[in-house]
């Protein structure tokens, strides 16, 4: 018996490359954030999502996959990329056995409720497992400018597309697996359609708070304000993913509060994180300030490179899993979940005083609408690309040593 699902598993392993070419041929199908709500209202209809993903999922993991065997032989040889391509293989497979199941049978739905917690589950380590693949590459090979661009340009696109996959995967599971959630119980999946922004707010700086007073034995305290220009005097909410907003507002604490500390570290107080909430008519911002010294002009573009720290790399051992401190993700994943609903993330830094973080949100639900990578010739003629020689001259990345002189 177990010869034969050997014989079974190799065969759907081998069916794998005609699957991904199949699916990767339709562009994913975007969704708003209104049309989630919908997907999961008090009509929500468990069959009629479950036929939307079976076709849909396929098609996001197809899309992506072709990209990955698109990056370079030596990273894409490195055995932590080899795990994650792996994972995503297994994952299509598992999807495809249900294309031609039935959905009027209960217990069909039920199965693939299961199925995508387990792949979801299989995929948690996707983002420090990727990292560490990356570092594996860094160290074995050296750098040049035109493979680093193609890196940043697919990890932009593949991380996306995971926060994508793992939203429609969220939504069905946490709306049609029969719980609901005694913290939220007014949520629809992961959407708070009521989301409390300024909650949202200090639920991510007391978690950094308590990260920073663990690390420094102190940490800078809160001002809060809030401008709404559509219902003065009342607290600001919106239709948003509070998981996604807490992830972006907690690593702009963190690093606003390593900077003032490590700022003002012989001075008898902390000057304060600022944060200003302002809802428009298009767009509903959050500017995080700090006065913790300011980043120069020439590190702001590194500031969001996946291949760019100012943390020390962590060490990697066979039996632990790699933190993902230290890989200098936070930031440049931090803004794929605001552009993910068509918002952004943009910093502004003044070097000797400090810095400005802004998110920009769409306040309409209706405006929110899903950024997904597409697989097609423009992304392929993407990673063609070869850096030639600037038609500007280009100064020392570094201060000149002036002594020399």
């Amino acid at each position: 018996m177990k010869f034969v699902r050997f014989i079974m598993k190799n065969a759907a392993l081998a069916s794998a490359p005609k699957h991904i070419e199949h699916f990767s041929k339709f562009s994913p199908s975007p969704l708003s954030m209104k049309q989630f709500l919908d997907f999961g209202s008090i009509n929500a209809c468990e069959k009629t999502s479950f036929v939307f993903l079976r076709q849909e999922l396929p098609v996001r993991l197809s899309n992506i996959m072709k990209e990955i065997n698109l990056l370079p032989h030596k990273l894409l040889s490195t055995p932590s990329v080899q795990t994650v391509q792996g994972w995503y293989i297994q994952s299509l497979l598992e999807i495809l056995e249900f294309l031609d199941q039935n959905p009027d049978d209960h217990r069909v739905l039920g199965e693939f409720v299961d199925a995508l917690v387990t792949i979801r589950n299989r995929h948690n380590d996707v983002v420090p497992t990727m990292a560490e693949g990356i570092i594996q590459y860094k160290e074995a090979f050296p750098q040049d400018v035109s493979t680093n661009q193609n890196i940043q340009y697919f990890l932009d696109r593949f991380y996306m597309s995971r926060i994508s996959i793992r939203m429609l995967i969220n939504q069905h599971t946490l709306i049609f697996d029969g719980t609901t959630n005694p913290v939220h119980p007014n949520t629809i999946g992961g959407i708070d359609p009521h989301c409390q922004v300024a909650d949202v707010i200090q639920d991510a700086f007391h978690s950094a708070k308590s990260l920073c007073d663990h690390n420094y034995q102190c940490s800078p305290r809160l001002l809060l304000h809030e401008i709404n220009n559509k219902k003065s005097k009342q607290p600001i909410s919106i239709v948003y993913v509070p998981s996604h907003l807490y992830h972006m507002l907690f690593e702009l604490f963190k690093n606003a509060m390593r900077a003032t500390i490590e700022t003002h570290v012989d001075k008898s107080s902390l000057p304060p994180v600022e944060v200003l909430v302002s809802l428009g008519g298009e767009d509903m911002s959050i500017r995080v300030s700090d006065r913790g010294g300011g980043v120069p002009f020439r590190r702001m573009e590194k500031l969001f490179s996946y291949l760019y720290s100012t943390a020390p790399a962590p060490q990697i051992g066979e039996y632990t899993r790699p933190p993902l401190a230290g890989f200098g993700y936070g930031l440049p994943i931090s803004r794929l979940y605001a552009k993910y609903f068509q918002g952004d993330l943009q910093l502004y830094s003044m070097e000797g005083h400090g810095t400005d973080a802004v998110i920009y949100l769409k306040a309409l639900s209706t405006d929110s609408i899903e950024r997904l990578p597409v697989y097609n010739k423009t992304a392929l003629k993407n990673y063609r690309i070869i850096h030639e020689a600037d038609d500007w001259c280009i100064p020392s990345k570094e201060p000149l040593d002036l002594s020399k002189f």
